[in-house]
């Protein structure tokens, strides 16, 4: 699937939700189901800066694909950083960064979030992109 289909299909799921409570609890299961990080790449150099709680992204080169794996220590966080892996993880870097993020925004998903929650999702989205980055180098090279 494209990243634009995958944004598609989540903005429909979140559809079927009446209310923000419902959201939360589906965005917690989707934690449930975040692909975890190896211990071994627990390391402070994937610790995402800028979030309130601990978040570390990993990112490897699969095929001209990018595999990402994450984990947190809040369970809230662990769902938004899976549905963001849902979307970027096995894409081709120059597809990461040529995607946009207004499913966030059509599906509510800032303006529901504290300050700190908030930017904490927006440092998410620059690591994967400078990962993307980082890997496009990769392959040109």
């Amino acid at each position: 699937m494209t990243i634009k289909e995958i944004q598609e299909e989540i903005i429909d799921e979140f559809s079927m939700f009446d209310d923000w409570m419902e959201r939360y609890e589906y965005i917690i299961e989707l934690g449930k189901s975040l692909p975890m990080i190896d211990d071994a790449h627990k390391l402070d150099e994937n610790l995402i800066k800028g979030c309130q709680s601990k978040v570390w992204l990993y990112s490897e080169l699969e095929n001209d694909t990018i595999k990402f794996s994450a984990d947190s220590d809040a369970i809230l966080t662990k769902g938004i950083v899976a549905l963001l892996l849902r979307v970027y993880s096995n894409q081709k870097p120059a597809a990461i960064l040529a995607a946009d993020t207004d499913f966030i925004d059509e599906i509510g998903l800032k303006e529901h979030l504290s300050p700190t929650r908030a930017n904490g999702l927006v440092s998410m989205i620059k690591y994967i992109k400078m990962y993307a980055i980082a890997q496009q180098t990769k392959l040109s090279n």
